[in-house]
């Protein structure tokens, strides 16, 4: 019988400094988030899906300074951005200020503005993502495409309800 080839298991001690896992609770699987180190050392096969999301976002190899940890911080604002444009939506334009009778006929002003800005920085999320070849990329894009569409939906109401 042949002797079983070992590979190490992750450091349980994370090597990179801001990585969100503990890495004691991920020894036997290796940790999920890519280090930049491990990154840069991997082959990248793309598939014809990736080659086409790629030349649709005009994304070409990685840019200087772009990392994974970049990708996340891009993918943690735009939700933060998000948020923020439903919070106003849904519960201090109809509710808050009226109640303190300011701000009649801003809300859809504010609500184009936002959501304007919120689609943007979801699109350079996904951009980010497919930029560092990121192997959640499509995970992340489906939620921050989820967003997209919703906020487009509250956009298209803003319109509304402002020239309509």
């Amino acid at each position: 019988m042949a002797p079983m080839e070992t590979r190490p298991v992750a450091d349980p001690v994370p090597t990179t400094t801001g990585c969100p896992v503990p890495h004691v609770a991920s020894v036997a699987t290796g940790c999920p988030f890519p280090h930049d180190a491990q990154d840069a050392t991997a082959p990248v096969r793309r598939s014809r899906a990736d080659v086409f999301v790629r030349r649709l976002l005009r994304v070409h190899e990685r840019p200087p300074g772009v990392t994974s940890a970049s990708a996340y911080s891009a993918f943690q604002k735009s939700m933060v951005i998000s948020g923020i444009r439903c919070t106003l939506t849904y519960v201090v334009f109809p509710f808050v200020l009226p109640l303190l009778g300011l701000a009649a006929g801003v809300g859809p002003i504010v609500g184009i503005v936002i959501g304007t800005v919120a689609i943007v920085c979801d699109v350079f999320t996904i951009r980010r993502f497919f930029a560092v070849d990121h192997k959640w990329r499509w995970r992340f894009s489906a939620i921050a495409l989820s967003v997209v569409v919703l906020l487009f939906i509250l956009l298209v109401e803003d319109f509304v309800d402002l020239f309509g």
